[in-house]
């Protein structure tokens, strides 16, 4: 009679217990929904500056200037024509290599430093890494205006001003510390183990870092460049201070469309546009690396 009975009286606890969950799990969905909703919205709101910039860079330059804007103006390639050097016989090509070759250049001059010396910060760190760390850091607390007029005389007593590969130090300094900073974090996050297996069998530190701690932090790898390229092709204030003619970059380039005469909304957009799609063109490419290297660590 007892063993008939359990069933019955486990029954109403089963149910309370599912009863009691049947709440918190319909908050959990409704949470889960609202910042869903949050998100969307914060994606819409970054991109619809982008949007307009894209619309605006299709418009004559009347219909970009009229208030309010026109959303249903003709729509022109004038704008682009203008940026390719059509009417003003100004080519954006040698700008936008120049930014290419700084750019790519040191990312990589970026990496090859960063690495070994956020492997020696992590894996084998050195004496006081706590000091060295901050060390980095803190050359990201002085501003780039207040560095502009002594780097600018060095440059000019080296004979290295308007010259790409004075841009290429420059982007290499300034991004290292944060690239070393990032390289850390991905390489704390590696196994030790399989490291000294390597060193047991006879493997050098060079071929420990190409061989076995580059495809364990290959999306760190590819998230570091990518910030790295991304901070160097934006960079403006150094590449206009420091070129002229032959090394001016593609922000440089973007600047000239501001003259006296007035603001050419249409025909910035225009170039914004092209300027930008080098950029967005490498985050699509690394999107998936971007959000695995950014990710990595963040869950044990």
């Amino acid at each position: 009679m007892a063993a008939a009975t359990a069933p019955t009286a486990a029954g109403p606890r089963i149910r309370t217990a599912r009863a009691g969950r049947a709440p918190h799990e319909r908050r959990e969905r409704r949470n889960r929904r609202l910042l869903g909703l949050a998100a969307w919205i914060c994606g819409i709101v970054f991109f619809l500056p982008f949007a307009w910039m894209v619309l605006t860079s299709f418009h004559s330059e009347q219909d970009a200037a009229t208030n309010p804007p026109s959303l249903a103006a003709p729509l022109t390639l004038h704008g682009y024509r203008e940026f390719f050097g059509s009417g003003t016989g100004v080519s954006p090509w040698p700008p936008l290599e120049n930014s290419l070759t700084a750019s790519v250049a040191a990312t990589l001059l970026v990496l090859v430093l960063a690495i070994p010396a956020a492997y020696a910060l992590s894996i084998r760190p050195v004496r006081k890494w706590t000091d060295v760390m901050f060390f980095f850091l803190s050359t990201k607390m002085l501003p780039a205006v207040a560095g502009l007029l002594p780097v600018y005389l060095i440059a000019k007593n080296a004979g290295m001003l308007d010259n790409i590969w004075t841009l290429v130090i420059l982007y290499t300094s300034m991004n290292l510390p944060i690239a070393v900073w990032m390289m850390r974090s991905f390489l704390a996050d590696v196994p030790v183990a399989i490291i000294e297996a390597a060193s047991i069998d006879g493997a050098g530190l060079p071929t420990i870092l190409t061989r076995i701690v580059a495809p364990v932090v290959a999306p760190g790898i590819a998230a570091t460049a990518l910030i790295s390229f991304i901070f160097s092709w934006n960079e403006l204030l150094f590449a206009r201070v420091l070129t002229g003619v032959v090394a001016d970059t593609a922000p440089v380039f973007l600047t000239s469309f501001v003259t006296s005469q007035g603001l050419f909304l249409a025909k910035v957009c225009a170039a914004a546009v092209c300027i930008s799609l080098p950029v967005l063109a490498a985050g699509f490419a690394a999107q998936d690396k971007l959000v695995q290297g950014l990710s990595l660590g963040a869950v044990k």
